[in-house]
């Protein structure tokens, strides 16, 4: 049960951090102002920063390894498990997520100058 639990927060970090980036631009073109929060917008880049930094450094992200020491030897996956685990994990070489990862902070990064977040200093001057 709790490996579930692992598996689901980690669907739902990678989700965050997937679907975070295109939001930006489409709420930037149709105004939706959430989009320019600086506290999403600090959390969404601290979240990818990671990711890339923990990839760069060869180092395996903690919710990967709860995942598997909660797992331990069970020869089954539960059903949840096993359909998120489809989704997030592929056989592909190392490189490969270090590339990705690393391109998509970079985006993120260029987004910050693209579409900048809204400052508390910037809306109180407004407010005024």
């Amino acid at each position: 049960m709790l490996v579930d639990v692992v598996v689901l927060i980690h669907l739902v970090v990678v989700l965050f951090i997937a679907a975070g980036l295109p939001l930006i631009y489409l709420g930037a073109a149709l105004g939706w102002t959430w989009v320019r929060e600086w506290r999403w917008r600090i959390l969404h880049l601290v979240a990818i920063a990671l990711v890339a930094t923990q990839s760069l450094f060869g180092i395996a992200c903690p919710l990967t390894i709860w995942e598997d020491a909660l797992r331990g030897r069970k020869p089954n996956v539960g059903f949840i498990e096993g359909w998120i685990d489809g989704i997030l994990f592929y056989d592909l070489r190392a490189w490969v997520f270090t590339a990705a990862y690393t391109g998509f902070a970079v985006l993120v990064i260029v987004t910050w100058v693209a579409i900048p977040p809204r400052w508390p200093s910037a809306i109180s001057k407004r407010s005024k």
